[in-house]
Parts: C-alpha cells; structure tokens; sequence
C-alpha cells in the first residue's frame, strides 16, 4: 500500500509540470514497478522516490526542495512562532546539561529554575555523564502541552538536588532578538526571522522605543534570512504610506500580483536606517528593496544575498511537501534581485565564498552587476538587480582583528561556558553591585585579571596562542565578547547587543549617518523634513538587455 502511496506522489510531481509529462510518468512508474517485481535484492522503494524527487529539484532551482512531515515540522517552527516544551536554553558543558537561559513566562520560569541550573535527572533518568548530545535533550524535554516532566537539578551553593515538576506549554520564538536606545533619539531593534508575529513585534518594539523617546530607527537585519512574504510585506507598511508598491510577484503561471501599502503603518517620517549584510536575504530583502526604491530610508551595510524566488507548498499523498518556485517577486522600482543559478546549486551555494576571495566583502568596487538593466528610485537615483540589494552606504567587512587564537576560542566554547561558570559563582554579588545594565556598560571592565582568568579556563580546554602568533589585535573583542556575554547572561539579548554592537562597523556607520549628512546625500526626507510625495512617477529604467525582454524589464510603478 505504502508503495502505491509513493508511486503516487511521483505521478502528482511530474503532473505539476503539465500534460506533456504523461509519458514520463508511465516510464517513471514502469521502472519503480521493474525494481520493485524484479531487482535481485529488495529495494528500499521509500528511499528511492525520495531520491528521486530531490534530484529532480536539484535541476530546476536552488529554493525548490522537498521535505517529509518532519522536515516540514522542524522548518515551521521558528516562523510559527512556539513549540511544546519545558522552555529553557541550554548548552551541554563537562557532560551535563547547564541551563543557560530560562525563557520569561514559560513553565521552567513558573517553577523556579534558574539560569546557571545543571539538569542530573530528568524523570527517572540520569543524564548526566552519560553522553547525552542535543538531540537527546530535545527528546527528554519537549513534548505535548500539558504533560509532565521532573528534572533534578544540581544549584550552586545548594548541597542537595532540587526537583521541580513542570507542565509541558507553548513556548514563544520570538522574532524581535533586541532592541534599546541607541542614542538619546535613536532606537535600535533586532529582527531575527520573518516569523508569523514579526510585524507585530516590530510595531510593539518601536511603540516602545518612541515612549523612551526615540524620533529615528536603526532597524537591523543582518544575518536575517528571511521567512513568511505577508509579513514582509506588513512590515514595509509600517514604514510606507498608503498606496505604494511594496513587491510584486509574477511567474509563467501566476499573473502579477501587487502589494501595496495601507494606511496602517505608523513609522511613515521618522528617520529609518535599515542594516544589512551577506546573509540578509528574502524578506529582508523585500522590506530593503521598497525602503530603498522609495527612498524611504537609508540602506547600510553590504550587498544582500540575493534570493527573489516565491515558494509554493504542495502535498504529497504521504504528508510529504514539494516546495516548487512558483514565480520571481521583483521591487517597486521593477528589479528582479535573484541571483543568477545558471551554474548550478552547488556553484550557488558558494556564491558567499567567491564574494568573499573575489575581495566584494571589503570593497565595493569589486561588486559584480550582473543585471545591467538601470533602475531608478524615487529621487531617480540609479539601483540595480540581478544579485541583492546593493547599500547606499557600503561597510566592508573587517578581518583586522582576526587571529588564529580567537577562533580556536570560538570553536572550542571557551567564552559561552566561562561566562556560564563565572555567573555561577559569582551572580549574587555581580546584581548587586551592578542594578542595571546601564550600570553595568558603564562600571564593568574586563581588565587583565579578568582576562587572566579567561585565558587560564581556556588553556584547561587546550586552548593557548600559538607561540609565534603576536593575538593582541583581537584583545579588544576579546574583551567586548566577554562583557557581552557576562551581560547577556545577567539580563538578556538586547544587553549583549547594546554592548557588541559598539565594535560592529555596520551599526556605527549606521549610528553615523544620522549625523553626517547622509540623508540629505541620497535625497531622503529627514524627520524635520516637511517633503511629501503623493505619488510616484513612473520609474524609467535604460534598457541594456535584448529587445524580445523590454516588456518584462521595463516595469514602472504609481502609487
């Protein structure tokens, strides 16, 4: 039966591509059947389909794929927004699970665990010293709401076990990774994902930091992959006014679609800057492209990933899910942004690293325009597509403080667990003398003892410079790292960002711009600024490209 299933499904993949394909279909089925009557030994028929299905995807575009139900599962989660568990974070040190980070609200939080807690049992099982790996933890701790699950915890300062039973809930992802004052009219937020409660979160951050008494954004989506296109498109609208064009999307067998803002959005004239890098990609680039092309805001930062493919779900008859690129989404001003996947998906995948060796990281005449069709922003400012979203303002990677010691003290763990065991011992006496965060930026310091120490755990992990290697180029950050993490760890994300951030060159050229004249260089209303624009004219783009493509590339976008 589970057979007929699978022929099945290879019978609806080969549908969607129309009814030229019948023939492949029957040639298909025929050799599953010879392989399943015939083959010498007994086929893994399950195992088969599902090669076959991703190899066949592998020829049509990067963002095609297929997932079995729990591919599907663990994929959703982070946009979903909650799984079912105990909410903690956790990282396992020495053989045991620590907890790192006890989520606000969830159940570990209702019960009193604490961060610093080292998990021995859960239920009646010991897990420490036993070699338990991540997998294993997400196991024993997640499950359905509303059972059950006791875990005997080890605390400092506390001689015997402490037990705690917590009833399994939903536990919150959030979208929003920080967010605080970054100058005394600047705010600054984080967005992690475009998950199903981005906007919302996004909007509750700004209302916040405008009671605070923030005028301008710092809207940070570096490293910021992507997720659901409604909330891309919600998201632009808090910066938009009503009517204009956030993205539209077409395809061979989809017609064009527009989103246009609403009258919604709250954010319409205060000052935006927007970072992005490398790894900002999909929705981060839609929110980038409409802010840009509308002028709307400043883009800071390095040139965007470059993924302009919508993705539809269908259903196999197994639960399984086919992902197939249904069309491009493209930017008001009409730029297609997708990279080119002509050389296939693994000279794709590798586009980051020869952006990297070809020297585009660090300077910005090294970037490659690929289309070299011209649009046009509002103010008629010259943007291309065809590989991203290329910044306003370029910030080039900076690898000068770098070193070899540095990143053997990343890979080995060496800065998440000496935090972890310093808090430990030391929390009661580190709240108290530092009440706040602010306090703390401004009292704490990581000074030679302190590093010292630092150095000494290390070198318990094998962790030591290389005797000919002169490291102190990376003893700033060193130093930041730590401060960071110690915060971090005694507050929460937006406190290591409040610190990190003071050495990330994107967020100080971003911090910049709102002081040097950058706004009035690119042509885009400052928050004093009385300018309003009630529509767009059409955006007229040169063409470069052969005349059979003029229709699909000259596009022009009203309000």
């Amino acid at each position: 039966m589970k057979k007929k299933i699978l022929f099945t499904a290879f019978y609806v993949l080969f549908t969607a591509y129309g009814s030229y394909a019948q023939m492949y279909q029957q040639k298909m089925a025929t050799f599953l059947n010879l392989l399943d009557n015939y083959y010498v030994e007994e086929p893994n028929i399950d195992s088969l389909v599902e090669i076959g299905i991703t190899e066949i995807l592998k020829k049509l575009d990067p963002h095609s794929v297929y997932m079995n139900a729990e591919e599907i599962k663990k994929a959703n989660e982070p946009l979903e927004g909650n799984f079912e568990g105990v909410g903690i974070q956790f990282q396992i040190y020495q053989d045991t699970i620590q907890v790192v980070h006890v989520i606000p609200g969830g159940p570990s939080q209702k019960v009193g665990v604490q961060d610093g807690d080292k998990i021995i049992f859960v239920d009646t099982a010991k897990v420490a010293g036993v070699g338990i790996n991540n997998d294993g933890v997400f196991k024993k701790l997640r499950g359905k709401k509303g059972t059950k699950v006791t875990i005997k915890i080890k605390r400092s300062g506390e001689s015997d076990l402490l037990e705690f039973e917590i009833i399994r809930d939903k536990i919150p992802i959030f979208a929003i990774g920080a967010q605080y004052m970054a100058a005394l009219d600047i705010g600054y937020v984080k967005l992690e994902r475009f998950s199903a409660t981005a906007t919302e979160e996004t909007q509750a951050a700004i209302d916040s930091l405008r009671k605070l008494g923030a005028k301008k954004i710092i809207l940070d989506l570096t490293s910021n992959g992507g997720g659901y296109l409604n909330q891309a498109h919600s998201l632009s609208d808090l910066f938009l006014s009503a009517g204009k064009l956030v993205v539209y999307s077409e395809g061979r067998s989809q017609p064009r679609i527009d989103l246009n803002a609403t009258s919604e959005g709250d954010f319409e004239k205060g000052e935006l800057v927007i970072m992005v890098d490398q790894n900002t990609a999909s929705a981060s680039e839609i929110v980038s492209g409409a802010v840009q092309d509308w002028d709307r805001g400043l883009i800071v930062g390095r040139r965007t990933y470059g993924k302009g493919l919508v993705q539809k779900g269908y259903s196999l008859p197994d639960m399984s899910v086919v992902r197939l690129t249904m069309a491009h989404y493209y930017t008001p001003s009409g730029r297609n942004i997708q990279k080119s996947y002509a050389k296939g998906v693994d000279k794709y995948h590798e586009d980051l690293e020869d952006r990297y060796e070809s020297g585009e990281l660090f300077d910005s005449s090294k970037i490659k325009i690929i289309d070299s069709t011209k649009y046009y922003t509002n103010s008629k400012r010259i943007v291309y597509g065809g590989g991203g979203i290329t910044p306003d303002i370029f910030v080039g990677l900076d690898t000068t403080w770098t070193s070899k010691f540095y990143g053997k003290l990343v890979r080995s763990g060496s800065f998440n667990q000496f935090v972890l065991e310093y808090v430990n011992t030391n929390r009661v006496a580190l709240e108290k003398e530092y009440s706040s965060v602010d306090v703390f930026i401004k009292k704490f310091e990581v000074d030679s003892a302190f590093l010292s120490k630092f150095y000494a755990f290390a070198k318990t992990k094998k962790v030591e410079p290389d005797s000919a290697e002169n490291f102190s180029r990376s003893i700033p950050t060193i130093q930041n790292q730590l401060k960071g993490l110690l915060a971090q760890s005694l507050w929460n994300t937006s406190a290591y960002y409040q610190i990190t951030n003071e050495q990330n060159p994107i967020y100080v050229r971003a911090l910049q711009a709102f002081t040097d004249g950058s706004f009035q260089k690119y042509g885009i209303a400052t928050f004093d600024s009385k300018k309003s624009e009630d529509k767009m004219k059409p955006l007229d783009k040169l063409k470069e490209k052969k005349k059979e493509k003029k229709n699909k590339t000259t596009k022009a976008i009203k309000k």
